[in-house]
């Protein structure tokens, strides 16, 4: 690569840079407000709406034979159909 080519390759990164950098600066927190409490504590709204449910399917991956770590591996028990 030569000069020229480095050069505008850090040109058009610092230019990324500055906007991302910039739409950063926009963000703004919002605050909730109490009467809007009970439409963020309803369950489709949680990270986990139905924590029973993913209990037992991390049971279910985590006990297979043979397996590591349940959700990161694909496939475990001893290969058999």
């Amino acid at each position: 690569m030569g000069a020229a080519m480095i050069r505008t390759v850090s040109v058009v990164t610092a230019v990324l840079a500055a906007l991302v950098l910039s739409g950063c600066g926009a963000l703004q927190v919002e605050h909730v407000k109490p009467w809007q409490h009970d439409a963020l504590a309803m369950p489709g709204m949680q990270i986990d709406p139905e924590p029973m449910i993913s209990a037992c399917d991390d049971h279910i991956y985590f006990s297979r034979e043979a397996s590591k770590g349940g959700h990161s591996y694909g496939g475990g028990g001893c290969g058999c159909n």
